[in-house]
C-alpha cells in the first residue's frame, strides 16, 4: 500500500522553510542592487576590496583558531577524566558547561573588563594581554558546544578498554590522549571545532567592547554608514556557517560509514 503523505506535517515544513529562506533571499537580492537599474556584484567588490575587510577576517580567523586548539587541550582530557575516572561528576561538569547558556555575553565581557583592568592582573592596557582576554571569553562562550561534542564521542567509546589496553602497552597518560583518545575522536573534534569557527566568525559583543578588529564589530560598523555593503556581509556570514555546517554533516556520515566497516 502507497505511504499516506501526512499534508499538515509537509505544510509546517514548507512554511518553516519559507520563513527561513525568504530573508536570505530578500538579503541577497538587496545585496545585488548597489548598482541601479541591474543586478551586480559591485556590492561584494567593494567588501573585497576593503584592507579593514580582510584585517577583521584574518583577525578573527587567527582568534578562532587558537580557541579551537586551547578549547580542545582543556576540554578533552577533563572530559575523558570525567568518563573515566570520575563519572558521578558528569552531571555537575555538564552543568558548569551549561553556564555560558545562562549568563549573557555582555555579563561575561564586563566581569572580563572588570576583573583584569585593574592590579594584580591588568590585562587591558596592551594589544597582546587584550587578546588573551578575548580568546578566554571565546571559550567560554563555545564551550557548551565543544564539551557536548567530545562528550557524545567519548561515550560512543569504550573509553576503559582503550585506557587499560593502552596501559598494558607501557603508554603513559599523555600518551594515550594524543595517540588513542584524540584520534578516536576525530569526527567529534571537527564538529566541535567548526561550531567554535562559525561562533567567533559572528561574535560581537566581546570584540566590540574588548575594543579588538575583528569581524563581527567590522560588520556592525558597516551596518552604520553603508546600504547594499552590511547586506553582502550578512550573506557571506551565513555562507560561512552554512559550509561549516556541512563539514560537519560529512565528517559525521564519514564516521559513521568508518564505524560501520570496523
Amino acid at each position: 500500500m502507497p505511504k499516506r503523505i501526512n499534508v499538515f506535517a509537509w505544510f509546517i515544513v514548507i512554511l518553516g522553510a519559507l520563513f527561513f529562506l525568504l530573508p536570505i533571499y530578500g538579503t541577497l537580492d538587496f545585496s545585488l542592487r548597489a548598482r541601479k537599474g541591474e543586478l551586480s556584484l559591485l556590492a561584494y567588490e567593494r567588501v573585497f576590496s576593503d584592507p579593514l575587510f580582510l584585517q577583521a577576517f584574518f583577525f578573527s580567523v587567527q582568534k578562532a583558531l587558537l580557541t579551537i586548539g586551547f578549547s580542545l587541550l582543556l576540554i578533552v582530557p577533563t572530559a575523558y577524566w570525567v568518563n573515566w575516572r570520575l563519572p558521578r561528576w558528569r552531571p555537575v561538569v555538564e552543568l558548569v558547561t551549561l553556564m555560558p547558556f545562562v549568563i549573557p555575553a555582555v555579563v561575561l565581557v564586563f566581569g572580563l573588563i572588570r576583573t583584569f583592568s585593574r592590579p594584580p592582573f591588568v590585562m587591558t592596557r596592551s594589544t597582546f594581554t587584550t587578546d588573551i582576554l578575548l580568546i578566554a571569553g571565546y571559550m567560554v562562550l563555545t564551550m557548551p558546544y565543544v564539551y557536548r561534542a567530545v562528550d557524545t564521542g567519548l561515550r560512543a567509546l569504550d573509553v576503559r578498554t582503550l585506557t587499560e589496553a593502552a596501559q598494558s602497552l607501557g603508554a603513559n597518560g599523555p600518551t594515550i590522549l594524543w595517540r588513542v583518545i584524540f584520534p578516536n575522536l576525530r569526527g567529534a573534534i571537527l564538529s566541535g571545532a567548526l561550531i567554535t569557527f562559525a561562533t567567533v566568525i559572528g561574535e560581537l559583543i566581546l570584540a566590540s567592547f574588548l575594543v579588538r578588529p575583528a569581524f563581527g564589530p567590522y560588520m556592525e560598523s558597516m551596518g552604520q554608514n553603508k546600504a547594499y555593503e552590511p547586506a553582502a556581509l550578512g550573506i557571506l556570514s551565513y555562507a560561512l556557517t552554512w559550509a561549516s555546517l556541512a563539514l560537519i554533516d560529512v565528517f559525521a556520515r564519514g564516521n559513521k560509514q568508518v564505524a560501520s566497516i570496523r
